[in-house]
């Protein structure tokens, strides 16, 4: 339930942007909303425990699986529904669609899940992590194969954005850890709200700017009600393989929830970054930011009874370590 707030905030943003298009003219939300992202990544840096990353290390199965699902599976799927746009590859909404299969996992909500589920919480730790880290590379590199030849992407430009802020935050955050990491985890709530609060400021602006140039003018009923049931079979698709795969592995059950809550997971924090740093500040980031704002609304819900399911059948105190 602790979500719920975040995503009324989200909505509530898309209304005032509706509503005041233009939005308050004496906030520079541009620079407000790069200068947030810097620190997003700057106290990502700083919350990354060591102790934890090094704990779940060792899951070397687990961890091959998640990341060739989050990185390779959800690209090759998305891939897939290309027949069902008139314009291929070339729509705006696929390629909408495949930015949020080009995303990392994201990290809080899959470590929280994967706890009340009773998981692998060190792998989990480890794999929504490392995810988030890959995704700075590998989520560009597969928008590059799409978009070479689109004038809203330039790679170097990208590149030269993306080491400006969020590697090189991240990498002052992990440099000054040793410092002031115990003081940032044990500030990891009012950490979150700030990333939260920086998210609501992206959404607003991308979608202020969308209103304000009509764009959803050129999205019907029709396309929203695709788009809606793509990311829908992408989510149950995704978790049912890798149920099936978890199993012909002879994973424990620990394990095969920690794959399947991470795996299944996809950033909004990372896509709403990513948005900004690939595409600026262009009135299609809204559209971009369409699929990812559905796909986080639907693998919370879904996710938290699939975690409260796994929690009944483990009766407290039990450590479960045999398939069911």
């Amino acid at each position: 339930m602790k979500f719920n707030g975040f995503i009324a905030a989200l909505l509530f943003a898309i209304l005032v942007a509706w509503l005041l298009p233009q939005g308050p003219e004496i906030l520079p939300l541009k620079s407000i909303t790069d200068i947030g992202i810097g620190f997003i990544f700057f106290f990502y840096g700083l919350k990354l425990s060591p102790a934890e990353f090094k704990l779940g290390f060792y899951n070397y199965k687990v961890h091959i699986l998640v990341q060739l699902t989050t990185f390779v599976l959800f690209p090759l799927l998305v891939l897939s529904f290309v027949p069902f746009f008139e314009t291929g590859a070339a729509s705006n909404l696929w390629l909408a669609l495949f930015f949020l299969g080009a995303l990392p996992s994201t990290v809080s909500s899959s470590v929280v899940m994967v706890s009340l589920a009773r998981g692998n919480m060190p792998t989990a730790i480890f794999n929504a992590s490392l995810s988030g880290l890959l995704g700075i590379v590998v989520t560009p590199l597969w928008m590059g194969i799409f978009m070479t030849s689109s004038n809203s992407f330039e790679f170097g430009t990208v590149v030269q954005k993306l080491l400006l802020q969020v590697v090189l935050p991240l990498v002052i955050g992990l440099f000054l850890q040793r410092f002031f990491g115990n003081f940032a985890r044990k500030n990891s709530a009012k950490i979150g709200l700030f990333d939260k609060s920086v998210i609501v400021l992206i959404v607003y602006s991308s979608f202020s700017s969308a209103f304000s140039t009509n764009l959803f003018s050129t999205v019907g009923p029709e396309d929203l009600l695709k788009l809606a049931a793509m990311v829908t079979a992408l989510f149950f698709v995704v978790y049912f393989i890798l149920e099936k795969v978890c199993k012909l592995m002879g994973l424990p059950i620990e394990d095969r929830i920690t794959a399947q809550f991470c795996g299944t997971k996809k950033s909004l924090v990372h896509g709403s970054v990513m948005v900004k740093i690939i595409f600026g500040n262009s009135a299609s980031n809204a559209l971009y930011l369409l699929p990812i704002m559905l796909y986080h609304i639907l693998q919370l819900l879904v996710i938290a009874v699939f975690a409260e399911k796994f929690r009944s059948r483990i009766p407290s105190g039990i450590k479960a370590t045999t398939e069911e």
